[in-house]
C-alpha cells in the first residue's frame, strides 16, 4: 500500500473508532438508553460500594460477589484519581482511556514492517459490538494490560512476564498469556519468551500478592468465593439445564454469588463436568507444549488466544464482558501477516454480536429459558466452541504438524518470522 492509501486507511480506522466510541459513551452516560437492563448499575452500585470499603484499607470480606485477585482493587480504586468527577463518570472515562491505549498499541504494531492493521480493525469493530457493557466492567482495563504484554513479545520478554504476572493478580486469566512461552529455554529474536518471561511473571505475581496480603486483610478470600460458585445461565454447561427445564426439571434460576445461576438437582454434576472439561483443556495445552517444535513471532499470541478460548468455553461462567478478552487477543493475533487466526477471530466477532443480543437485550428470555433465549445461547456458545476448535487446530498445524521451515524453498525470511526450536 502506498503512503496515500495507508493514510486514508488509517484515517478511516480512526474515524470509525471515534464514532463508535462516542456512541458507547453516550450510552453509558444514559444520554441514549440501550435496550434491556441497565448494565451501568454495576459501576454505580457494586463497584462504588467496593470502592467505599477498599479506600479504608480492607477488602469487602462480607461480600461474596468480590471474587477477584487482590490487585483488582487498583481498578476499583482508580476512579478516585479523578476527584472532580462522580465515581461512575470517572470509571467510564478510565474505560475509554484503556480502549484508546489498546488502539494505540495495535496501531503502533500494525504500522511496522511485517505487520498489518487487521488487528486494529478487529478491535475497532469488536468492542462496540458488546454495547455499553464493555465500558461498565473493568475487564477492558485488564485486556489493555494483556495486549501490552503480548505485543512486548520476544523483544522484551521480562516486560511480557511482568505484565502477565500483574494481570494475573488483577483477573487471573492473563496467566494464560505465557501458554506459548517455553520455561526451558531463553529467547531468540522472532521467537517466544522463555525462562525470563516465566521468572518475571512469577516474581511479579508473588510480590504483588505479598504486598496486598500484608497491607490489606482478606486479600485471598476470593478463592473461597470462586470455589463455591455454581453454573451461570450463559455458560456452555447451562445449555443442558435450559433444555432440561422444558422436560420437567424442577431447579431454580436465582442471583447467586453475583451472577444469575442455576440451583437445584444435577447442577453440581454439570459444574463438575465443566471442571473436567477445563482439566482436559489444560491437558491439551500441555500436550501441545510438549509436541510443539516451531515457534514464530505470532506463536505467543496464537497460543494465548487459544488457551483463553479454551478456558472461557469450559468455564462454569461465561459473562458477557469476557468477550472483550477474546476480542483483544484476536486483535493481537491479526497484527501479524503470517498469523493463522483469521477464522477464529471472525467467529469471535460473530459471537460478540450474538452476546449483546442475549445480554442485555434478550436476557429476560435467557433467564426464563424460552426458545428465543436458548437459541441465542446455542448460537453464541456454538460460535465460541467453533472458534476454540479452529484455533486449536491452526495452532497445532502451525507448530507441530505443519511443513518445517527447513523443507520450504530457500528465501530471505524477515527477522520477525524466524522459526525457533522448542
Amino acid at each position: 500500500m502506498d503512503r496515500t492509501g495507508e493514510r486514508r486507511a488509517l484515517g478511516l480506522l480512526l474515524a470509525v473508532w471515534g464514532a463508535t466510541r462516542l456512541v458507547l459513551v453516550l450510552f453509558v452516560l444514559r444520554v441514549f438508553v440501550f435496550p434491556g437492563a441497565d448494565v451501568t448499575s454495576d459501576v454505580s452500585v457494586i463497584y462504588q460500594g467496593w470502592y467505599e470499603v477498599l479506600r479504608h484499607g480492607t477488602f469487602p470480606l462480607d461480600d461474596v460477589t468480590w471474587q477477584y485477585p487482590p490487585a483488582a482493587a487498583l481498578a476499583i480504586l482508580a476512579p478516585g484519581l479523578l476527584p472532580f468527577l462522580d465515581y461512575p463518570t470517572a470509571f467510564f472515562v478510565l474505560a475509554f482511556l484503556a480502549d484508546l491505549v489498546v488502539l494505540c498499541l495495535l496501531l503502533c504494531t500494525g504500522l511496522r514492517p511485517g505487520r498489518t492493521l487487521r488487528g486494529a480493525w478487529i478491535w475497532v469493530a469488536g468492542v462496540p459490538l458488546l454495547g455499553p457493557t464493555v465500558y461498565s466492567r473493568y475487564d477492558l482495563m485488564v485486556t489493555a494490560v494483556a495486549v501490552a504484554a503480548l505485543l512486548a513479545g520476544a523483544r522484551h520478554p521480562r516486560l511480557t512476564g511482568v505484565l502477565a504476572g500483574f494481570g494475573a493478580m488483577v483477573k487471573v486469566w492473563p496467566a494464560l498469556l505465557l501458554a506459548g512461552a517455553s520455561p526451558r529455554g531463553g529467547t531468540l529474536r522472532g521467537g517466544t519468551p522463555g525462562r525470563r518471561a516465566w521468572g518475571a511473571a512469577a516474581v511479579t505475581a508473588g510480590l504483588v500478592g505479598a504486598l496486598f496480603a500484608v497491607a490489606m486483610p482478606g486479600a485471598f478470600a476470593f478463592l473461597t468465593f470462586q470455589r463455591d460458585r455454581g453454573t451461570e445461565v450463559e455458560s456452555l454447561g447451562a445449555l443442558v439445564l435450559h433444555v432440561a427445564r422444558h422436560h420437567g426439571w424442577r431447579g431454580e434460576v436465582l442471583l447467586n454469588y453475583g451472577s444469575i445461576e442455576f440451583l437445584g438437582p444435577h447442577v453440581k454434576a454439570v459444574s463438575a463436568a465443566a471442571l473436567v472439561l477445563t482439566a482436559c483443556a489444560f491437558g491439551w495445552l500441555l500436550l501441545w507444549r510438549l509436541c510443539a517444535a516451531r515457534f514464530r513471532s505470532h506463536t505467543l499470541a496464537d497460543a494465548a488466544f487459544t488457551a483463553v478460548l479454551m478456558f472461557t468455553v469450559t468455564s462454569r461462567v461465561i459473562s458477557p464482558q469476557y468477550m472483550v478478552w477474546l476480542v483483544g487477543l484476536a486483535a493481537v493475533c491479526l497484527c501479524f501477516r503470517a498469523g493463522r487466526m483469521t477464522l477464529p477471530a471472525v467467529l469471535v466477532l460473530l459471537a460478540t454480536f450474538v452476546t449483546v443480543l442475549e445480554f442485555p437485550v434478550g436476557f429476560s428470555h435467557v433467564v426464563v429459558s424460552d426458545w428465543y433465549g436458548v437459541t441465542l445461547l446455542f448460537l453464541r456458545n456454538g460460535l465460541l466452541l467453533a472458534a476454540t476448535v479452529t484455533a486449536a487446530r491452526q495452532l497445532w498445524r502451525s507448530t507441530v504438524t505443519g511443513t518445517p521451515a527447513a523443507a520450504l524453498p530457500a528465501r530471505a525470511a524477515p527477522a520477525t518470522e524466524t522459526s525457533v526450536p522448542s
